[in-house]
């Protein structure tokens, strides 16, 4: 019998393609950029299952325009490229990978406050530029990260294991969340807080929440507003959680000290955009994931999403389990899963 028909939006580590291509005819996109939606539907259109990127919209449009579509899995904790709903009401099962980079992502951010903390990139550009003379009590003079505050915008998986980082360096840690932790700060110390009193507290302040209607644009002028001069924002979650406008604005007035992004609204960011050019600004091409380990686990777990959802199966990380009762016509079994 022939193999499911699935489509690869972009290259992704072997480890995970390999899998895909033993029990799958795979269509690879292998272009540097993503594929347009239009191309995107072209290709998906006769296949049973995709395995796609945050930078690929699978809308109910594109659900509609793909009658044989029974599985999407996304290379991706995030999900918000997908709609979730649509996708269940249609029977098309979707899945994600989780928890994988969870430390890898914790380790870049915290890796992002260093370096901006102790204006590690400008030393670089410094020697890079001949301007090394001699040794200066006041060059390049930054900020103490031990026994300083970390505000912690969202305690999910990410949020928990940047508070332990934090823990090595003495510092305080407040967090502000939906859902009160209380377990989480009796055992390590943390402190909740509102909003608020996050923004006027710390010294740091990492951003680990979703992207939602309600934390679009969370970080705005008005928050700004409220925090130190001397603030340092980071964020490895999602771009528009930051108003780039009001922070770049921020950042220009010295409204705060400065901030360090692995993802910001838009992207990519163009070279002559001013955040790139600002010597207390980091802007780093969404890659706080981007270990070989992590970007390889990433892979097989995608893979192995799509293997099960093509067989009807509920996905070992599954964003709508519920979907299994209403699968379109399951396909005959033609493989195992290893």
């Amino acid at each position: 019998m022939a193999k499911p028909k699935v489509f690869v939006t972009r290259i992704i580590p072997e480890g995970g393609l390999k899998v895909i291509r033993e029990y799958c005819d795979v269509d690879l996109w292998v272009e540097d950029l993503p594929p347009s939606y239009e191309v995107l539907l072209e290709h998906s259109q006769a296949c049973d299952g995709v395995v796609s990127l945050l930078t690929d919209r699978i809308d109910a449009h594109f659900m509609d325009s793909c009658p044989q579509l029974r599985v999407v899995s996304n290379f991706a904790v995030g999900f918000d490229n997908i709609d979730i709903p649509s996708a269940t009401n249609r029977g098309i099962l979707v899945g994600h990978t989780p928890g994988v980079l969870t430390e890898t992502t914790a380790d870049f951010a915290f890796a992002l406050l260093m370096s901006l903390a102790r204006r590690i990139p400008e030393g670089i550009e410094y020697v890079r530029n001949d301007q090394w003379q001699t040794w200066g009590p006041m060059l390049l003079m930054g900020q103490d990260v031990h026994h300083s505050v970390l505000g912690l915008v969202g305690l999910g998986r990410i949020g928990v294991e940047m508070a332990k980082r934090a823990r090595g360096f003495d510092m305080r840690v407040l967090y502000t969340d939906m859902y009160r932790r209380e377990d989480l700060e009796a055992s390590m110390g943390l402190e909740y807080a509102s909003f608020d009193d996050v923004l006027r507290s710390a010294d740091f302040i990492s951003v680990h929440t979703p992207l939602t209607a309600e934390t679009r644009h969370l970080l705005s002028k008005d928050a700004f507003s409220k925090m130190k001069k001397t603030a340092i924002v980071i964020n490895t979650a999602r771009g528009p959680i930051i108003d780039t406008e009001a922070l770049t604005e921020a950042l220009q007035n010295g409204v705060i000290g400065g901030a360090a992004l692995d993802v910001i609204d838009p992207e990519p960011l163009r070279a002559d955009h001013p955040l790139v050019n600002m010597p207390n600004c980091i802007v780093v091409p969404h890659i706080a994931s981007a270990s070989e380990t992590t970007r390889t686990h990433m892979a097989e777990i995608a893979a192995y999403n799509l293997l099960a959802g093509l067989r009807g199966e509920k996905l070992p990380n599954g964003l709508n389990p519920e979907a299994v009762g209403t699968l379109r016509q399951t396909l005959p079994r033609t493989f195992e899963v290893l």
